[in-house]
Protein backbone atom coordinates (compact mmCIF):
# COMPACT_ATOMS: atom_id res chain seq x y z
CA UNK A 1 0.00 0.00 0.00
CA UNK A 2 1.42 3.73 -0.91
CA UNK A 3 2.00 5.51 1.96
CA UNK A 4 0.81 9.62 0.97
CA UNK A 5 3.43 12.26 1.81
CA UNK A 6 2.94 14.24 4.76
CA UNK A 7 1.53 17.79 3.32
CA UNK A 8 3.53 20.60 3.27
CA UNK A 9 -0.02 23.13 3.46
CA UNK A 10 -2.85 23.10 5.56
CA UNK A 11 -5.48 25.23 5.27
CA UNK A 12 -4.73 26.75 8.44
CA UNK A 13 -0.87 27.38 7.57
CA UNK A 14 -1.86 29.14 4.17
CA UNK A 15 -4.09 31.45 5.54
CA UNK A 16 -1.48 31.96 8.09
CA UNK A 17 0.58 32.90 5.08
CA UNK A 18 -2.20 34.89 3.69
CA UNK A 19 -1.91 37.23 6.78
CA UNK A 20 2.13 37.38 7.22
CA UNK A 21 4.90 34.59 5.44
CA UNK A 22 7.26 35.48 8.54
CA UNK A 23 4.70 33.94 10.42
CA UNK A 24 4.28 30.96 8.49
CA UNK A 25 7.66 30.02 8.51
CA UNK A 26 7.96 30.85 11.75
CA UNK A 27 5.45 28.33 12.83
CA UNK A 28 7.31 25.58 10.64
CA UNK A 29 10.89 26.32 11.95
CA UNK A 30 10.52 27.86 15.25
CA UNK A 31 7.77 26.72 17.14
CA UNK A 32 8.96 27.60 20.02
CA UNK A 33 8.22 31.33 19.88
CA UNK A 34 5.30 30.65 19.73
CA UNK A 35 3.10 32.84 22.61
CA UNK A 36 1.44 30.76 25.39
CA UNK A 37 -2.24 30.04 24.47
CA UNK A 38 -4.35 31.75 26.79
CA UNK A 39 -7.26 30.59 28.99
CA UNK A 40 -10.01 32.87 27.12
CA UNK A 41 -8.40 31.69 23.67
CA UNK A 42 -8.79 28.05 24.43
CA UNK A 43 -12.22 28.64 25.58
CA UNK A 44 -12.29 30.12 21.84
CA UNK A 45 -11.34 26.88 20.45
CA UNK A 46 -13.44 24.83 22.60
CA UNK A 47 -16.38 27.31 21.16
CA UNK A 48 -15.67 26.44 17.98
CA UNK A 49 -15.65 22.24 18.19
CA UNK A 50 -18.91 22.51 20.13
CA UNK A 51 -20.59 24.28 17.58
CA UNK A 52 -18.98 21.97 14.74
CA UNK A 53 -20.33 18.87 16.47
CA UNK A 54 -23.76 20.81 16.61
CA UNK A 55 -24.03 21.69 13.07
CA UNK A 56 -22.74 17.88 12.12
CA UNK A 57 -26.90 17.65 13.17
CA UNK A 58 -28.32 19.53 10.12
CA UNK A 59 -27.09 16.59 8.27
CA UNK A 60 -27.39 13.68 10.79
CA UNK A 61 -26.13 9.81 10.29
CA UNK A 62 -22.69 10.62 8.65
CA UNK A 63 -19.47 8.65 8.90
CA UNK A 64 -16.78 11.30 11.00
CA UNK A 65 -13.32 10.50 9.36
CA UNK A 66 -11.62 12.42 12.00
CA UNK A 67 -7.76 10.70 12.17
CA UNK A 68 -6.87 8.87 15.43
CA UNK A 69 -4.13 11.24 15.80
CA UNK A 70 -4.06 15.04 15.09
CA UNK A 71 -0.40 14.39 13.45
CA UNK A 72 -1.83 11.65 10.83
CA UNK A 73 -4.25 13.18 8.45
CA UNK A 74 -3.27 11.44 5.68
CA UNK A 75 -5.19 8.51 7.57
CA UNK A 76 -7.85 10.77 7.24
CA UNK A 77 -7.08 11.69 3.63
CA UNK A 78 -7.75 8.28 2.74
CA UNK A 79 -10.21 7.25 4.96
CA UNK A 80 -12.25 9.84 3.08
CA UNK A 81 -11.46 8.44 -0.27
CA UNK A 82 -12.51 5.80 0.35
CA UNK A 83 -15.87 6.53 2.01
CA UNK A 84 -16.75 8.13 -1.19
CA UNK A 85 -15.94 4.92 -2.88
CA UNK A 86 -18.30 3.17 -0.94
CA UNK A 87 -21.17 5.40 -2.14
CA UNK A 88 -21.39 7.02 1.81
CA UNK A 89 -23.66 10.07 1.36
CA UNK A 90 -22.93 12.51 4.50
CA UNK A 91 -18.56 12.50 5.89
CA UNK A 92 -17.90 14.75 8.55
CA UNK A 93 -14.22 15.80 9.00
CA UNK A 94 -13.71 14.94 5.15
CA UNK A 95 -9.94 15.31 4.35
CA UNK A 96 -7.94 16.00 1.00
CA UNK A 97 -4.52 16.75 0.02
CA UNK A 98 -3.14 17.66 -3.28
CA UNK A 99 -0.60 19.10 -4.57
CA UNK A 100 1.30 18.98 -0.15
CA UNK A 101 -2.16 20.79 0.38
CA UNK A 102 -4.07 19.27 3.21
CA UNK A 103 -7.36 20.37 3.79
CA UNK A 104 -10.46 19.04 5.83
CA UNK A 105 -13.69 20.40 5.67
CA UNK A 106 -16.40 19.27 8.66
CA UNK A 107 -19.47 18.46 6.00
CA UNK A 108 -19.67 16.73 2.57
CA UNK A 109 -22.81 15.85 1.58
CA UNK A 110 -23.70 13.80 -1.61
CA UNK A 111 -27.12 15.80 -2.52
CA UNK A 112 -29.29 15.12 -5.60
CA UNK A 113 -27.18 16.93 -8.16
CA UNK A 114 -23.67 15.97 -6.65
CA UNK A 115 -21.85 16.94 -3.77
CA UNK A 116 -21.85 19.69 -1.58
CA UNK A 117 -19.50 21.15 1.21
CA UNK A 118 -20.34 22.91 4.46
CA UNK A 119 -17.39 24.36 6.38
CA UNK A 120 -18.52 25.61 9.85
CA UNK A 121 -17.63 29.12 11.90
CA UNK A 122 -18.28 30.00 15.37
CA UNK A 123 -19.12 33.36 13.88
CA UNK A 124 -22.17 35.94 12.98
CA UNK A 125 -21.21 36.57 9.08
CA UNK A 126 -19.18 35.11 6.12
CA UNK A 127 -15.70 37.07 6.33
CA UNK A 128 -13.08 37.38 3.50
CA UNK A 129 -10.65 34.88 5.52
CA UNK A 130 -13.09 32.44 5.65
CA UNK A 131 -14.25 33.07 1.78
CA UNK A 132 -10.02 32.62 1.24
CA UNK A 133 -10.37 28.74 3.44
CA UNK A 134 -13.28 28.06 1.50
CA UNK A 135 -10.93 28.97 -1.60
CA UNK A 136 -8.27 26.49 -0.42
CA UNK A 137 -10.93 23.76 0.46
CA UNK A 138 -12.55 23.86 -2.85
CA UNK A 139 -8.87 23.82 -4.47
CA UNK A 140 -8.02 20.24 -2.52
CA UNK A 141 -11.30 19.01 -2.95
CA UNK A 142 -11.58 19.28 -6.94
CA UNK A 143 -8.25 18.42 -7.75
CA UNK A 144 -8.84 15.14 -5.61
CA UNK A 145 -11.11 14.46 -8.22
CA UNK A 146 -15.02 15.38 -6.37
CA UNK A 147 -16.94 16.74 -8.66
CA UNK A 148 -18.32 19.87 -6.12
CA UNK A 149 -21.61 21.53 -7.15
CA UNK A 150 -21.67 23.95 -4.11
CA UNK A 151 -19.52 25.19 -1.22
CA UNK A 152 -21.13 27.42 1.61
CA UNK A 153 -20.16 28.62 5.04
CA UNK A 154 -22.36 27.75 8.19
CA UNK A 155 -22.15 30.22 10.45
CA UNK A 156 -24.66 31.25 13.34
CA UNK A 157 -27.26 33.18 13.05
CA UNK A 158 -27.24 35.74 15.95
CA UNK A 159 -31.17 36.61 15.52
CA UNK A 160 -32.34 33.33 16.75
CA UNK A 161 -33.80 33.26 19.95
CA UNK A 162 -34.43 29.51 22.19
CA UNK A 163 -37.83 29.27 22.57
CA UNK A 164 -37.96 25.50 23.67
CA UNK A 165 -35.88 22.89 22.94
CA UNK A 166 -32.43 24.46 20.53
CA UNK A 167 -33.78 24.54 16.93
CA UNK A 168 -30.11 23.94 14.73
CA UNK A 169 -31.97 25.01 11.87
CA UNK A 170 -32.96 28.16 13.10
CA UNK A 171 -29.59 28.39 14.85
CA UNK A 172 -27.53 27.98 11.68
CA UNK A 173 -27.29 30.27 8.32
CA UNK A 174 -26.25 28.31 5.25
CA UNK A 175 -24.55 30.49 3.19
CA UNK A 176 -22.98 29.74 -0.16
CA UNK A 177 -19.82 31.25 -1.47
CA UNK A 178 -19.38 29.06 -4.91
CA UNK A 179 -19.11 32.52 -7.04
CA UNK A 180 -16.43 34.08 -5.10
CA UNK A 181 -14.52 30.52 -4.57
CA UNK A 182 -14.23 31.00 -8.24
CA UNK A 183 -12.98 34.57 -8.45
CA UNK A 184 -10.55 33.49 -6.00
CA UNK A 185 -9.35 30.09 -6.77
CA UNK A 186 -7.25 31.53 -9.72
CA UNK A 187 -4.64 32.95 -7.67
CA UNK A 188 -4.09 29.50 -5.81
CA UNK A 189 -1.85 27.49 -7.29
CA UNK A 190 0.92 30.76 -7.48
CA UNK A 191 0.45 31.19 -3.81
CA UNK A 192 0.74 27.50 -2.81
CA UNK A 193 4.11 28.00 -4.81
CA UNK A 194 5.15 30.83 -3.50
CA UNK A 195 4.15 29.45 0.23
CA UNK A 196 6.13 26.43 -0.85
CA UNK A 197 9.29 28.46 -1.49
CA UNK A 198 9.38 30.50 1.79
CA UNK A 199 8.90 27.25 4.05
CA UNK A 200 12.49 26.05 1.99
CA UNK A 201 13.91 29.31 2.79
CA UNK A 202 17.05 29.17 5.13
CA UNK A 203 15.46 31.57 7.54
CA UNK A 204 12.67 33.42 7.66
CA UNK A 205 11.55 36.35 5.38
CA UNK A 206 12.19 39.65 6.48
CA UNK A 207 9.13 41.20 7.60
CA UNK A 208 8.85 44.33 10.04
CA UNK A 209 5.12 44.57 12.68
CA UNK A 210 2.65 46.17 10.93
CA UNK A 211 -1.32 46.52 10.78
CA UNK A 212 -1.02 42.73 9.58
CA UNK A 213 0.14 41.30 12.72
CA UNK A 214 -3.51 41.59 14.24
CA UNK A 215 -5.65 41.04 10.46
CA UNK A 216 -7.63 39.17 10.32
CA UNK A 217 -6.14 37.76 13.69
CA UNK A 218 -3.90 38.21 16.33
CA UNK A 219 -0.46 36.59 15.61
CA UNK A 220 0.59 34.08 18.38
CA UNK A 221 4.83 35.31 17.48
CA UNK A 222 3.64 38.62 18.24
CA UNK A 223 6.28 38.09 21.96
CA UNK A 224 8.56 37.28 19.48
CA UNK A 225 8.19 40.13 16.46
CA UNK A 226 7.19 43.00 19.33
CA UNK A 227 9.99 42.14 22.00
CA UNK A 228 11.60 45.75 20.68
CA UNK A 229 8.40 47.35 21.33
CA UNK A 230 8.52 49.10 24.88
CA UNK A 231 5.93 48.06 27.32
CA UNK A 232 4.49 51.59 27.08
CA UNK A 233 4.98 53.18 23.61
CA UNK A 234 3.07 54.89 20.70
CA UNK A 235 1.06 52.08 20.13
CA UNK A 236 -0.81 52.88 23.70
CA UNK A 237 -1.91 56.35 22.69
CA UNK A 238 -5.22 56.27 23.21
CA UNK A 239 -8.08 56.35 20.12
CA UNK A 240 -5.04 56.76 17.88
CA UNK A 241 -5.57 55.22 14.47
CA UNK A 242 -3.80 51.67 13.57
CA UNK A 243 -2.57 53.77 10.26
CA UNK A 244 -1.35 56.86 12.17
CA UNK A 245 0.49 54.82 15.08
CA UNK A 246 2.18 52.58 12.27
CA UNK A 247 2.71 56.22 10.24
CA UNK A 248 4.91 57.16 13.32
CA UNK A 249 6.53 53.95 13.72
CA UNK A 250 8.13 54.00 10.37
CA UNK A 251 9.15 57.44 10.90
CA UNK A 252 11.62 55.96 13.35
CA UNK A 253 8.99 57.06 16.79
CA UNK A 254 8.48 54.76 19.21
CA UNK A 255 8.43 55.71 22.36
CA UNK A 256 6.22 59.00 23.52
CA UNK A 257 9.16 61.17 24.07
CA UNK A 258 9.78 61.34 20.38
CA UNK A 259 7.21 62.88 18.96
CA UNK A 260 6.39 65.91 17.69
CA UNK A 261 3.38 67.03 19.08
CA UNK A 262 4.05 70.37 16.95
CA UNK A 263 4.45 68.16 13.98
CA UNK A 264 1.83 65.15 14.93
CA UNK A 265 -2.09 65.32 14.41
CA UNK A 266 -3.37 64.61 17.89
CA UNK A 267 -6.65 65.79 19.69
CA UNK A 268 -6.19 67.29 22.93
CA UNK A 269 -7.08 64.07 24.98
CA UNK A 270 -3.96 62.53 22.97
CA UNK A 271 -1.77 65.65 23.50
CA UNK A 272 -2.51 65.35 27.42
CA UNK A 273 -1.34 61.59 27.38
CA UNK A 274 1.83 62.58 25.75
CA UNK A 275 2.84 65.61 28.10
CA UNK A 276 1.79 63.89 30.63
CA UNK A 277 4.55 60.81 30.10
CA UNK A 278 7.07 63.29 29.27
CA UNK A 279 6.69 65.52 31.87
CA UNK A 280 5.75 63.42 34.14
CA UNK A 281 3.06 65.35 35.28
CA UNK A 282 -0.84 65.01 36.50
CA UNK A 283 -3.83 66.85 35.24
CA UNK A 284 -6.57 67.08 37.54
CA UNK A 285 -10.03 69.40 36.98
CA UNK A 286 -10.83 70.30 40.66
CA UNK A 287 -14.16 72.01 39.74
CA UNK A 288 -15.37 69.13 37.31
CA UNK A 289 -14.60 66.42 39.74
CA UNK A 290 -16.14 68.56 42.58
CA UNK A 291 -19.78 69.09 40.48
CA UNK A 292 -19.21 65.53 40.01
CA UNK A 293 -19.18 64.23 43.60
CA UNK A 294 -21.36 67.32 44.67
CA UNK A 295 -24.39 65.74 42.56
CA UNK A 296 -24.33 62.05 44.08
CA UNK A 297 -27.29 61.05 45.96
CA UNK A 298 -26.87 59.16 49.06
CA UNK A 299 -26.99 55.99 49.71
CA UNK A 300 -24.49 55.47 47.74
CA UNK A 301 -24.83 51.82 45.55
CA UNK A 302 -21.43 50.68 43.80
CA UNK A 303 -21.91 47.68 41.34
CA UNK A 304 -20.70 45.38 39.25
CA UNK A 305 -22.02 42.56 36.73
CA UNK A 306 -20.32 39.77 35.20
CA UNK A 307 -22.03 37.93 32.05
CA UNK A 308 -21.68 34.95 29.82
CA UNK A 309 -21.77 35.12 26.29
CA UNK A 310 -22.45 31.19 24.81
CA UNK A 311 -22.26 30.98 20.94
CA UNK A 312 -25.53 28.59 21.33
CA UNK A 313 -27.81 30.06 23.27
CA UNK A 314 -28.67 27.96 26.42
CA UNK A 315 -31.98 29.72 27.71
CA UNK A 316 -35.00 30.28 26.73
CA UNK A 317 -35.26 33.98 25.57
CA UNK A 318 -32.18 34.03 25.09
CA UNK A 319 -29.89 34.56 21.97
CA UNK A 320 -26.65 33.66 20.31
CA UNK A 321 -23.86 35.18 21.74
CA UNK A 322 -26.29 37.20 24.35
CA UNK A 323 -24.35 38.86 27.58
CA UNK A 324 -26.51 37.20 30.39
CA UNK A 325 -25.90 38.33 33.71
CA UNK A 326 -24.29 35.94 36.35
CA UNK A 327 -23.53 37.70 39.05
CA UNK A 328 -22.96 40.69 41.00
CA UNK A 329 -21.20 42.50 43.85
CA UNK A 330 -22.92 45.33 45.20
CA UNK A 331 -20.87 47.36 48.05
CA UNK A 332 -23.29 50.13 49.98
CA UNK A 333 -22.98 53.05 51.91
CA UNK A 334 -25.31 55.23 53.80
CA UNK A 335 -23.37 58.37 53.89
CA UNK A 336 -20.32 59.58 52.93
CA UNK A 337 -18.82 59.06 56.97
CA UNK A 338 -20.96 55.33 57.10
CA UNK A 339 -19.18 52.33 56.93
CA UNK A 340 -19.67 50.04 53.54
CA UNK A 341 -21.65 47.30 53.60
CA UNK A 342 -21.23 44.47 51.04
CA UNK A 343 -23.58 41.92 49.31
CA UNK A 344 -23.64 39.95 46.16
CA UNK A 345 -24.81 37.60 44.13
CA UNK A 346 -23.60 34.23 41.82
CA UNK A 347 -26.02 32.11 40.28
CA UNK A 348 -26.44 28.24 40.31
CA UNK A 349 -25.08 27.11 36.99
CA UNK A 350 -27.63 24.33 37.19
CA UNK A 351 -30.64 27.07 36.40
CA UNK A 352 -31.29 30.27 34.35
CA UNK A 353 -29.58 32.83 36.03
CA UNK A 354 -31.34 35.58 35.76
CA UNK A 355 -34.68 35.56 38.00
CA UNK A 356 -32.75 34.71 40.69
CA UNK A 357 -30.34 37.55 39.41
CA UNK A 358 -32.91 40.15 39.18
CA UNK A 359 -35.01 39.21 42.58
CA UNK A 360 -32.56 39.93 44.59
CA UNK A 361 -30.85 42.79 42.57
CA UNK A 362 -34.10 44.90 43.41
CA UNK A 363 -33.95 44.08 46.88
CA UNK A 364 -30.60 44.58 47.35
CA UNK A 365 -30.27 48.24 45.79
CA UNK A 366 -33.22 49.49 47.51
CA UNK A 367 -35.28 52.64 46.04
CA UNK A 368 -33.27 55.59 46.28
CA UNK A 369 -30.01 56.83 46.03
CA UNK A 370 -27.86 56.78 42.79
CA UNK A 371 -26.02 53.70 41.76
CA UNK A 372 -22.68 53.91 40.71
CA UNK A 373 -21.41 52.05 38.02
CA UNK A 374 -17.96 51.73 35.72
CA UNK A 375 -18.57 52.12 31.71
CA UNK A 376 -22.65 52.64 32.52
CA UNK A 377 -23.31 51.34 28.83
CA UNK A 378 -22.72 48.09 29.94
CA UNK A 379 -24.63 47.93 32.96
CA UNK A 380 -27.82 49.57 31.67
CA UNK A 381 -27.51 47.26 28.48
CA UNK A 382 -27.97 44.27 30.26
CA UNK A 383 -30.78 45.59 32.82
CA UNK A 384 -32.63 46.90 29.76
CA UNK A 385 -32.49 42.96 27.90
CA UNK A 386 -33.61 42.19 31.46
CA UNK A 387 -36.43 44.30 30.96
CA UNK A 388 -37.63 43.07 27.40
CA UNK A 389 -37.86 39.34 28.61
CA UNK A 390 -39.09 39.72 31.89
CA UNK A 391 -41.48 42.79 31.94
CA UNK A 392 -42.86 41.23 34.86
CA UNK A 393 -40.46 43.32 36.59
CA UNK A 394 -40.25 46.06 34.44
CA UNK A 395 -41.28 48.86 37.31
CA UNK A 396 -38.49 47.84 39.70
CA UNK A 397 -35.50 47.58 37.14
CA UNK A 398 -36.34 50.61 35.09
CA UNK A 399 -36.12 52.40 39.03
CA UNK A 400 -32.87 50.75 38.98
CA UNK A 401 -31.49 51.90 35.39
CA UNK A 402 -32.61 55.39 36.03
CA UNK A 403 -30.27 55.58 39.21
CA UNK A 404 -27.26 54.58 37.73
CA UNK A 405 -24.52 57.22 37.32
CA UNK A 406 -21.30 56.35 35.64
CA UNK A 407 -17.71 56.46 37.78
CA UNK A 408 -15.92 56.42 34.51
CA UNK A 409 -16.52 59.71 33.43
CA UNK A 410 -13.80 61.96 35.47
CA UNK A 411 -11.03 59.74 33.74
CA UNK A 412 -13.03 59.06 30.19
CA UNK A 413 -13.44 63.20 30.03
CA UNK A 414 -9.76 63.43 31.59
CA UNK A 415 -10.83 65.47 34.64
CA UNK A 416 -8.51 63.36 36.30
CA UNK A 417 -5.24 61.97 34.44
CA UNK A 418 -1.91 60.78 35.34
CA UNK A 419 1.01 58.76 33.92
CA UNK A 420 0.42 55.69 35.51
CA UNK A 421 -3.30 55.46 33.63
CA UNK A 422 -0.80 55.20 30.26
CA UNK A 423 -3.74 56.86 28.52
CA UNK A 424 -6.32 54.30 29.63
CA UNK A 425 -9.13 54.68 31.25
CA UNK A 426 -10.29 51.49 32.09
CA UNK A 427 -10.64 50.90 35.85
CA UNK A 428 -7.95 47.91 35.49
CA UNK A 429 -5.46 51.14 34.68
CA UNK A 430 -7.16 53.59 37.28
CA UNK A 431 -7.25 51.69 40.27
CA UNK A 432 -3.24 51.45 40.53
CA UNK A 433 -2.50 55.19 39.45
CA UNK A 434 -4.93 56.42 42.89
CA UNK A 435 -4.55 53.36 44.90
CA UNK A 436 -1.31 51.69 44.11
CA UNK A 437 -1.84 49.35 47.05
CA UNK A 438 -4.77 48.14 45.97
CA UNK A 439 -4.80 45.66 42.86
CA UNK A 440 -5.94 42.60 41.21
CA UNK A 441 -2.96 40.49 41.22
CA UNK A 442 -3.54 38.45 44.32
CA UNK A 443 -6.38 37.00 43.10
CA UNK A 444 -7.13 33.35 41.54
CA UNK A 445 -9.43 34.84 38.86
CA UNK A 446 -8.53 38.33 38.20
CA UNK A 447 -10.06 39.31 34.67
CA UNK A 448 -13.48 39.32 33.75
CA UNK A 449 -13.35 37.12 30.61
CA UNK A 450 -11.46 34.48 32.75
CA UNK A 451 -14.98 34.81 35.05
CA UNK A 452 -17.25 34.41 32.24
CA UNK A 453 -15.36 31.19 30.79
CA UNK A 454 -14.98 29.64 33.97
CA UNK A 455 -18.58 29.89 35.02
CA UNK A 456 -19.61 29.04 31.50
CA UNK A 457 -17.79 25.51 31.76
CA UNK A 458 -19.67 24.85 34.92
CA UNK A 459 -22.92 25.41 33.24
CA UNK A 460 -21.71 23.38 30.52
CA UNK A 461 -20.59 20.61 32.70
CA UNK A 462 -17.06 20.82 31.48
CA UNK A 463 -15.26 22.58 34.72
CA UNK A 464 -12.60 20.76 36.21
CA UNK A 465 -11.53 21.83 39.66
CA UNK A 466 -12.61 22.42 43.09
CA UNK A 467 -16.61 24.30 42.27
CA UNK A 468 -17.01 25.55 45.74
CA UNK A 469 -13.18 27.07 45.84
CA UNK A 470 -13.61 28.38 42.31
CA UNK A 471 -17.23 29.93 43.34
CA UNK A 472 -15.43 31.88 46.08
CA UNK A 473 -12.97 32.96 43.67
CA UNK A 474 -15.57 33.83 41.39
CA UNK A 475 -17.04 36.04 44.15
CA UNK A 476 -13.56 37.70 45.16
CA UNK A 477 -13.14 38.83 41.70
CA UNK A 478 -16.51 40.76 41.17
CA UNK A 479 -15.93 42.18 44.95
CA UNK A 480 -13.03 43.70 44.07
CA UNK A 481 -14.57 45.54 41.20
CA UNK A 482 -16.55 47.32 43.58
CA UNK A 483 -14.47 47.69 46.44
CA UNK A 484 -12.44 49.50 43.55
CA UNK A 485 -15.09 51.72 42.83
CA UNK A 486 -15.23 52.40 46.91
CA UNK A 487 -11.13 53.43 47.01
CA UNK A 488 -11.62 55.20 43.59
CA UNK A 489 -14.67 57.31 44.69
CA UNK A 490 -12.71 57.91 48.23
CA UNK A 491 -10.05 59.47 46.12
CA UNK A 492 -12.14 61.88 44.41
CA UNK A 493 -13.70 63.32 47.59
CA UNK A 494 -10.52 64.12 49.11
CA UNK A 495 -10.12 66.82 46.16
CA UNK A 496 -12.87 68.24 46.78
Amino acid sequence: MKIMQKHVLSKSTFIRGVQCEKSLYLNKHARNLRDEISPEQMAVFSQGTNVGELAQGLFPGGVDCTPESFYNFQESVERTLAEIAKGTKVIYEAAFQFNGVLAALDILVLEDDGWHAYEVKSSTKVSETYEMDATIQYYAITNSGIDLKDISIVHINNQYTKNGPLDIHELFTIESVYDRVQELIVGIPNQVARFKKVLLADKAPSMDISERCNKPYSCDFAGHCWKHIPEYSIFNIARLRQPKKFDLYNQGVVTLDQIDIAQTDLNPNQVLQVESEVNGTSHIDFEEIRNFTNGLNYPLCFLDFETIGPAIPIYNGSRPYQQLVFQYSLHIQETSASDIEHREYLASPTEDPRIGFIEQLIKDCGSIGDILVYNIGFEKGKLIDLIDIFPQYSKQLRGIVNRLKDLMIPFQQKWYYTPEMKGSYSIKHVLPALVPKLSYNDLEINEGGNASNTFLSMVNGTFRGNEPQTRQSLLEYCKRDTYAMVKILGKLNELG
